[in-house]
């Protein structure tokens, strides 16, 4: 019989529900409880879920058997609950991104390995299985030698979505604003098939908001492989549309719009895209639109390396990457140049 994982929750906000059903579809997973500090906020949260939510960390890691634990705290405030569950020697599973500044993201990075514990980050879209069919046809050069990828994020969140949440749209939780919330998925995508940055140049602004972080950016990437990229983003783009990802090569192209295959061009063969699986919802015009079922995909593979000793598919460093790429482009605006990598600020 498989081992049945016990899994505590960090955080009783909408992107921990989405974690609770994830993991309450796995045959090999039991959500066992939640932690929230705010014995107020504990209290209120214990109708939206099955299991104790705890206001006493001694209490929450004394469950029987804890072996990993989920961060579903505001971006800004990662660190210190998963340093906290590392100490406690639990395997971490933290929300998208790792941290909001490379520094504390390293922080993490380095307390895991010295604990030997698994690091995992959630970006759920590497699991559609219409991205794993275009990432596999790049590996395989199917569209030839790639020239140009491309981002847009171009979403829309109404004023509400700000002025009803403390830490949305802050530097200090939030990082920033619509690349390091909304985009750093896409961003993850664009990555992971176009590879490492060689340099880029950026421009954000707060155009709609009385935000500290951006609602509106655009930068220019140019990749170590040669090939050049564009990038946009934005919360205040009426009346936002699904993110895309546009891969471009010297024998064809594919685009993946809300996380489903759109076009696919290839010199003298057909479209496959018919033939895709399960797809991925949008959050471009409601933050909780998406479902849970790739959440439950990637919980697996997290779940899996804890087994097998293996890296998890998005590990502490891999999930890095955007961070840096983001926080480069947050200095290229301010300093009004082209940041070369790596990029260390």
């Amino acid at each position: 019989m498989d081992k049945i994982h016990k899994i505590g929750i960090i955080g009783t906000g909408a992107i921990a529900l989405k974690h609770a059903q994830a993991i309450g579809s796995l045959g090999n997973a039991e959500l066992v409880g939640l932690f929230n500090p705010n014995p107020v906020s504990a209290a209120k949260a214990q109708g939206k879920f099955s299991v104790p939510v705890f206001s006493n960390w001694e209490e929450f890691t004394a469950l029987p058997d804890l072996d990993a634990i989920c961060i579903c705290t505001p971006s800004g405030m990662h660190l210190e609950p998963a340093l906290k569950a590392i100490q406690a020697g639990k395997h971490v599973f933290v929300e998208k991104p790792i941290e909001v500044t490379l520094t504390r993201a390293d922080q993490l990075i380095r307390a895991a390995q010295s604990k030997d514990v698994k690091l995992g980050v959630v970006f759920q879209n590497r699991f559609s299985p219409d991205f794993m069919q275009l990432k596999e046809a790049v590996k395989k050069g199917v569209f030839g030698r790639i020239l140009m990828g491309n981002a847009a994020v171009n979403w829309f969140r109404d004023s509400n979505y700000y002025s009803s949440s403390q830490w949305k749209g802050t530097i200090e939780f939030d990082g920033g604003g619509a690349l390091i919330n909304q985009a750093i998925h896409t961003l993850d995508l664009l990555l992971e098939v176009m590879g490492e940055v060689e340099s880029v140049f950026g421009k954000v602004k707060t155009t709609l908001y009385p935000i500290e972080g951006e609602d509106l950016g655009a930068a220019l990437v140019n990749f170590k492989s040669g090939a050049m990229g564009t990038i946009t983003a934005g919360t205040s783009l009426y009346p936002g549309y699904p993110e895309r990802l546009e891969i471009y090569g010297t024998d064809g192209s594919a685009i993946l719009e809300g996380g489903k295959l759109t076009a696919w061009n290839v010199r003298g063969t057909e479209s496959p895209i018919a033939k895709t699986g399960l797809t991925s919802a949008s959050g471009s015009s409601d933050p909780n639109a998406i479902g849970f079922e790739l959440h439950a995909a990637q919980w697996k593979d997290f779940l899996k390396s804890i087994e097998t000793g293996n890296q998890p598919e998005v590990d502490g460093p891999k999930s890095r990457k955007s961070l840096e790429l983001i926080r480069a482009i947050y200095h290229s605006s301010k300093e009004e140049r082209l940041i070369i990598f790596p990029f260390c600020n």
